[in-house]
């Protein structure tokens, strides 16, 4: 799996603690982590939390990512934002409890974290539970068990769902206002990785021309 981390300009500086408590667990795992930034507070590319969930969304519809591991400083701004797009399950998480029943019962693909909101000692360790918990099992297996057949039938009405309250995301990407999407994908390394690991051809041509 390719986990893409994403931080916006508020918490920026937390940047390189999350990534140190995502590889330590993720990597043993098998899984990739790749830091889309921002890297530190002083980055020239500054991302809002809406410009988190476009870059979640690209990166998600495009299948550059398999997971995006986001947040702010309460989660919630990211979380909204991951939620406006299609493609995108967005969970808020604080602790791994969360972490393990959004997994289990709601089967997304990402999370939004509080990295200010109660982030004091011991913070670093909560966000290793929170990373151990959210892939120690294949996810949408259900919790607790027994609940497991109307969890997933719940899960794939939500799908279908999606499906006709959404435009599609090639859509939404021309439609939208230039100057925001262009920001959210003006990271130093967006370039990079990004036409390195997308698989979707439609989307790849409209980013192109997008950030020429």
């Amino acid at each position: 799996m390719k986990i893409a981390l994403i931080n916006e300009n508020s918490q920026a500086s937390k940047n390189s603690v999350i990534e140190a408590a995502l590889k330590n667990v993720v990597v043993p795992m098998g899984h990739e982590v790749v830091n889309y930034g921002m890297y530190t507070a002083e980055d020239e590319a500054q991302l809002t939390y809406v410009q988190v969930g476009i870059l979640a969304a690209v990166l998600l519809n495009s299948g550059a990512a398999d997971y995006v591991i986001t947040g702010c400083g309460t989660g919630e701004g990211a979380m909204l934002a991951c939620n406006s797009f299609p493609g995108v399950i967005c969970g808020h998480v604080e602790d791994a409890l969360d972490a393990y029943t959004f997994s289990q019962i709601n089967d997304g693909n990402a999370i939004s974290i509080p990295f200010a909101k109660g982030f004091g000692w011991g913070g670093d360790l909560n966000l290793e539970y929170i990373f151990e918990k959210l892939f120690c099992e294949e996810s949408g297996q259900g919790y607790p068990r027994e609940r497991a057949v109307p969890e997933k039938r719940n899960k794939k009405i939500l799908d279908g769902l999606k499906k006709v309250t959404y435009r599609s995301f090639a859509e939404i990407l021309k439609d939208a206002d230039r100057e925001l999407v262009t920001g959210a994908l003006a990271g130093e390394k967006f370039a990079e990785y990004f036409f390195r690991d997308c698989r979707n051809k439609e989307l790849k041509e409209i980013i192109m021309g997008i950030i020429g």
